[in-house]
């Protein structure tokens, strides 16, 4: 991994404490989820979801999928999409990079970046996406609620077998201010931390 990467992701790991135990169980749930497929010799694809496909539920992917990579667990695929799109947010992206991330920005209104945490690793490619999208499974998946509206507006997601609110404030609310960069970069650790935690788990 890029050796700035790696030195956040140190940070990560030392820091499951900050996690409250009830959110450690939330999070042991979707853990479970994942080693009882892999123990059943099948993949696990885990789909985050937020309504508009563009800060938390890219994050929980890129996390998820790095967090995979790191405690060598093989199986996992990890996607993201929305209940409607729109686009990969520039203010999450720069988070990402600022982590340590490569993210290459093809351009577009919608652009298909590719995110790398290693030059040796197949880059993720993350763009705004409805959760039923062709490049998005369609059974035998986990679906994972990153986003209060998303859970209460998607009560059923077709083809899950298995479904989780694990919700984030949205930083969103910091657009345009002064802490603007600060919340992002706060949302990115906290979700970081969390999807390490629950990767460590399985």
């Amino acid at each position: 991994m890029y050796s700035k990467l790696e030195t956040y992701i140190s940070d990560l790991v030392t820091d499951y404490g900050s996690i409250s135990e009830d959110r450690k169980k939330e999070l042991n749930e979707v853990a479970h989820y994942i080693r009882f497929k892999l123990l059943a010799g099948e993949p696990a694809k885990l789909n985050f979801i937020c309504t508009h496909n563009s800060r938390r539920s890219h994050l929980a992917q890129i996390w998820t999928q790095t967090a995979a990579a790191y405690y060598d667990i093989e199986g996992i695929a990890t996607y993201s999409g929305g209940t409607e799109s729109t686009a990969f947010n520039p203010r999450a992206v720069a988070a990402v990079e600022r982590a340590g991330f490569n993210v290459q920005d093809p351009g577009g209104e919608n652009p298909m970046y590719k995110v790398l945490y290693s030059d040796e690793a197949e880059p993720m490619i993350c763009f705004s996406k409805t959760f039923d999208d062709a490049v998005n499974p369609d059974n035998y998946f986990a679906a994972i609620m990153t986003c209060s509206d998303a859970d209460e507006n998607c009560p059923n997601v077709p083809g899950a077998e298995f479904r989780k609110a694990i919700t984030y404030v949205d930083p969103k609310e910091a657009d345009g201010t002064d802490s603007e960069e600060e919340v992002y970069d706060e949302r990115c650790r906290q979700i970081g931390t969390e999807m390490f935690y629950m990767m460590n788990e399985v």
